[in-house]
């Protein structure tokens, strides 16, 4: 049964990260009160104090609020997603993260207070999701390198753009590649690489697109492996990512499909949307289109938009 999302006010429960990002929110509740939009909206303001809380407040709010805002960065945006996706609860964000690539992606402004009038529009899209050994992810998700980062980073006292690059340069010279079987929608490859990342968007965050023609509307998951590189070629294939023309080195292959199988030698970290655990050496990983419905910024050109009333307009690839 749809919801009305066209009714005099909306119930809205925004979940605050205190700690994403490693920046202060304190002033978030009345940036809240002073730019959404009160006629459209009744606001309720939550802070999670513990690992997997947001979670836990999203699965709550299911059928009693129509919008739930996750205030906070990827990993923040995962863990409140991953309770809303494929219902009819709509996901809106504020961007609180060292990279923000998701929210960079739906053109959302990473300005705190234009990111919350941003919510007044209510331009709410379908957009695909994917399951990584059965867990959400939506953004990227991704083994190598920049699991091996994500891991190292998450131990670092010290949170930001900077801090991350610093690790990077720190680890890389010493860090070796991994070889890996991938099956995609049944056609097979065997790959040395440095990195292997899974894109549902085409970023990472902060602008470094590994895979610019990515789309989050196109049932697809594209599968970018990162190549070995002789060390002094670091700086320019990151120069690529910023640059939109990844997918023009010869060290990065893009491969696209539905179904990923990814079978590697060893055991090893892996992150999804940024967020590092342990996982074995077989990794099976899906596209579910149109999982997540969701408020995008005004400049995102999407295809899947969703009718005031709650209904979609179009249906979503293969939904």
């Amino acid at each position: 049964m749809s919801q009305n999302y066209n009714c005099l006010k909306s119930k809205v429960l925004f979940i605050i990260n205190p700690i994403s990002g490693g920046k202060k929110k304190d002033s978030v509740p009345d940036l809240i009160r002073s730019n959404l939009d009160t006629t459209l909206f009744e606001p309720d303001i939550v802070f999670t104090n513990r690992a997997y809380h947001g979670r836990k407040l999203a699965q709550k709010a299911i059928g009693e609020y129509p919008y739930v805002i996750a205030v906070g960065g990827d990993g923040t945006i995962n863990e409140i997603a991953s309770a809303v996706a494929g219902t009819h609860t709509v996901l809106g964000i504020i961007p609180f993260g060292s990279g923000n690539g998701l929210s960079r992606f739906l053109g959302i402004p990473m300005d705190t207070a234009e990111a919350i009038k941003n919510l007044n529009g209510r331009k709410v899209e379908a957009i695909d999701a994917a399951k990584f050994n059965r867990q959400w992810f939506f953004n990227m998700a991704g083994m190598g390198f920049d699991a091996h980062i994500a891991e190292v980073f998450s131990h670092d006292k010290t949170r930001g753009f900077g801090a991350y690059i610093r690790s990077a340069f720190r680890e890389i010279t010493h860090y070796k590649g991994e070889h890996y079987y991938l099956d995609i929608d049944g056609a097979q490859y065997d790959r040395e690489a440095f990195m292997l990342s899974i894109a549902n968007s085409s970023q990472y965050g902060n602008n470094a697109h590994v895979s610019p023609k990515a789309s989050v509307q196109d049932g697809l998951l594209d599968v970018c492996i990162i190549k070995h590189f002789p060390l002094y070629k670091f700086i320019g294939v990151s120069l690529r990512m910023f640059t939109g023309t990844a997918d023009k080195s010869k060290y990065v292959e893009i491969l696209r499909g539905k179904h990923i199988v990814i079978k590697r030698k060893q055991d090893g970290p892996v992150h999804l949307d940024g967020e590092p655990q342990i996982m074995g050496q077989d990794i099976e990983i899906e596209v579910v289109p149109g999982a997540l419905r969701i408020i995008t910024g005004k400049t995102f050109a999407g295809e899947y938009p969703i009718a005031p009333d709650g209904d979609q307009k179009q249906v979503a690839v293969n939904q």
